[in-house]
C-alpha cells in the first residue's frame, strides 16, 4: 500500500495483523462448525479460542523454510495450543478456504469504508448544491460559454453521479463478500457443507455456489469495476474545479491553510493541485480494474497466477480510492465559490450566451428556420469581431434581444431542485 494515498482506517483494515486475527476467525468458525457435527472435540475448540493471533513475524520466520504462507500461519498458530488440539485445526479445509473467505470478508469491510466516505461525498455535494442552486454562471459546451446555468445545478449532477456509484458498489460488495470451505477442488469431499453455511453466515458472506477451490475472480473484477467507475466520477469533479480555478476563469478556488505555498519561484501561485493530485489517481483504479480482469481467467480449478497481483490491487485499490473520495469531500466541503466572477463571465460574451432564445423567440413568430439561424449568427459573429453588444447587432438587423437575464433560463429549474431535495432525503 502506498502510505501517501493510505488512510488509517484502511490501512489497519489491510495490514497483515487484521489479515491473520481474520485467518483466525475463520479457523475457529470452521472448527466449531465441526464440533456441532459431533467430528471435532469441544475442548480443542476452546484452546484453538485461547490461542493468541500469531504474529506477522513469526509467520515470516517460519515461512523462510516452508515457503508457504498458509502453513506457516497454521503452524504457528497451532505452536500456542496443546498438540491434541492442534491436530484438528483446518480439518479437510485447503489453504484457499482459508484465505479467500477471509479475503471475502476482508473485501466487505474495505467495501463499507469506502461506501461510508463516498456517502459523506454525495452528501457535500447535496448540501453546496442547495447552497449554490440559484448562482446563476455560464455553462460550457467544448469549453465554450453556451447558455446560462448555476453552479448549484453543476454540483446535483455531481451528486446524483456519485449515488449512481453507490449503487453500483452496494451490487459488486454482495458479488464478491463470498467465501467457500469446500475442500481441494470444491467437491466437500472431506468437509461437510454445513462447516462452509456456519462460517459464511457468522461472517455475513454469501456462499460460492459452485467452488473449483477458490472464489470465482470475475467478483473481485466487478468490484473493482465499479471502484474504478467511483473513481472516474470524482474525477469528472476534479477536472470540472481545475478547469473553473484557471486565472482567466477564477470562479472557484480550492481551501488553503494559511501557510500556503504553491511555487518555489512565483509566490503569486494559487494552484489547483487538489484537484489535480486526484485526478491523477483515478488513472491508477482503472489500472487496478484492469487487472483485476486479467485475473478472472485460471487454469483447471486454480493456479497461482492471480495471487501477486491481488497482493498489490485489492489493498492499493481501496486505499487509493478511499484517499480521492475523502479528499474530494474534503475539497468540496473547503471550496471558495466566487459568484461575482460568475455572473461577470455571463455578461463578458455582451450578450451571445442569450442568442437561443433569440433563435427561439424567432422561430415562434413564424420566421423560417435556416433564415432565423442565419440572420441570429450574423449578428453574433459581428459581436465576436468588433465587440458591438449583441443586442444592438440585433437591433440592426431588425431583431430585439429584450431584457434577457439568466434567470429567464431557469424557468424549469424547480423540477431539477426537487429531484436534489428527494435525493437529500435519502442522505438525511
Amino acid at each position: 500500500m502506498i502510505p501517501r494515498f493510505t488512510l488509517p482506517q484502511m490501512a489497519d483494515l489491510f495490514c497483515d495483523e487484521t489479515r491473520f486475527e481474520t485467518y483466525v476467525r475463520v479457523e475457529i468458525l470452521a472448527s466449531e462448525a465441526q464440533a456441532r457435527l459431533g467430528v471435532v472435540p469441544a475442548e480443542a475448540v476452546e484452546d484453538m479460542r485461547r490461542a493468541p493471533v500469531p504474529l506477522p513475524a513469526r509467520i515470516a520466520e517460519l515461512q523462510k523454510d516452508r515457503d508457504h504462507e498458509t502453513l506457516s500461519f497454521l503452524a504457528a498458530f497451532c505452536e500456542n495450543m496443546p498438540a491434541e488440539s492442534a491436530r484438528w485445526v483446518h480439518l479437510g479445509m485447503t489453504s484457499y478456504d482459508l484465505v479467500d473467505t477471509a479475503a471475502g470478508h476482508l473485501l466487505g469491510r474495505a467495501a463499507d469504508l469506502l461506501t461510508d466516505a463516498a456517502k459523506r461525498l454525495r452528501r457535500v455535494l447535496v448540501e453546496r448544491a442547495v447552497e449554490q442552486w440559484d448562482a446563476p454562471m455560464a455553462g460550457r459546451t467544448h469549453g465554450v460559454h453556451a447558455e446560462p446555468t448555476t453552479f448549484g445545478h453543476k454540483l446535483a449532477g455531481f451528486a446524483f453521479a456519485v449515488d449512481r456509484s453507490l449503487t453500483r458498489l452496494a451490487a459488486a460488495r454482495a458479488e464478491a463478500a463470498v467465501g467457500t470451505v469446500s475442500g481441494s477442488v470444491g467437491t466437500y469431499a472431506l468437509i461437510d457443507p454445513y462447516v462452509e453455511e456456519y462460517v459464511c453466515r457468522e461472517l455475513g458472506l454469501g456462499v460460492e455456489p459452485c467452488p473449483t477451490q477458490v472464489v470465482a475472480r470475475d467478483r473481485h473484477a466487478q468490484l473493482l469495476q465499479a471502484v474504478a467507475v467511483l473513481g472516474a466520477c470524482v474525477e469528472q469533479i476534479a477536472l470540472e474545479m481545475r478547469l473553473l480555478q484557471r486565472t482567466e476563469v477564477r470562479e472557484v478556488e480550492e481551501g488553503r491553510s494559511a501557510g500556503y505555498q504553491g511555487s518555489s519561484a512565483m509566490p503569486h501561485k494559487h494552484n489547483p493541485t487538489g484537484s489535480e493530485l486526484l485526478c491523477g489517481l483515478a488513472r491508477l483504479l482503472r489500472g487496478y480494474a484492469d487487472a483485476a480482469l486479467e485475473n478472472v481467467a485460471l487454469w483447471h480449478e486454480r493456479d497461482l497466477a492471480h495471487q501477486p497481483v491481488e497482493k498489490v490491487i485489492i489493498p492499493d485499490a481501496f486505499a487509493v480510492a478511499h484517499f480521492q473520495v475523502t479528499g474530494m469531500a474534503d475539497l468540496i466541503e473547503g471550496l471558495t465559490v466566487h459568484t461575482g466572477r460568475m455572473r461577470a463571465h455571463i455578461d463578458q460574451t455582451d450578450g451571445l450566451v442569450y442568442s437561443s432564445s433569440v433563435l427561439a423567440r424567432l422561430l415562434s413568430e413564424g420566421v423560417e428556420r435556416e433564415h432565423a439561424y442565419r440572420s441570429v449568427q450574423a449578428a453574433a459573429k459581428h459581436t465576436l469581431a468588433t465587440g458591438e453588444h449583441f443586442g444592438d447587432a440585433l437591433a440592426r438587423g431588425g431583431i430585439d434581444l429584450g431584457a434577457l437575464k439568466p434567470e429567464d433560463f431557469l424557468a424549469h429549474h424547480h423540477v431539477i431542485r426537487a429531484r436534489l431535495e428527494r435525493l437529500r432525503a435519502r442522505t438525511d
